[in-house]
């Protein structure tokens, strides 16, 4: 399982860290989603982040792997829940359209596109990181793209007119 983070300061993002937990084949599968949960919750505990973001499940040939991601993705998302972490989905064709403009983009070509975007100097990595990292920056594309597209309220008087139940 990759994860990947970045921080938002002002108008720059910047790379954190990312990494990939090795799940060990030896553990039974509860053991292994157990293992996802409390290594999302102690990310979350370190880095306190203010939103999760994860790839949907994509649709593959094989039925049992798609419910063994199913599960892992499941208490991943539990795990940012229960931290009260609003939680966000991209499909992988999204991920990529985000990051490079092109939806059949391969690992490498996404990998090279975060590497320019967010200055990193890194050269080896698994593209289980550097997928969650793209979640990551899609997911701030698609926040900032949604707030720049919000009305700017010019007042109190035109945040009443257009909030009359939040008025007490």
């Amino acid at each position: 399982m990759g994860w990947g983070l970045i921080c938002i300061e002002g108008s720059r993002t910047k790379f954190i860290e990312m990494d990939v937990l090795h799940v060990p084949v030896r553990m039974d599968a509860y053991q292994r989603l157990e293992l996802i949960y409390f290594t999302v919750q102690q990310l979350i505990k370190k880095y306190k982040p203010d939103d999760f973001a994860i790839e949907a499940p994509f649709y593959g040939k094989n039925v049992q792997s798609m419910l063994k991601l199913g599960r892992a993705q499941g208490v991943a998302i539990a795990a940012a829940m229960q931290s009260g972490i609003p939680v966000t989905e991209y499909a992988p064709r999204k991920i990529k359209q985000s990051i490079t403009g092109n939806g059949n983009a391969g690992k490498e070509q996404v990998w090279k596109m975060l590497q320019q975007v967010l200055e990193i100097r890194l050269e080896i990595v698994r593209f289980d990181a550097s997928d969650a990292l793209a979640v990551a920056l899609c997911h701030h594309y698609q926040f900032r793209s949604a707030a720049s597209t919000e009305k700017k309220l010019s007042g109190w008087n035109d945040f009443i007119a257009k909030n009359p139940k939040r008025v007490i």
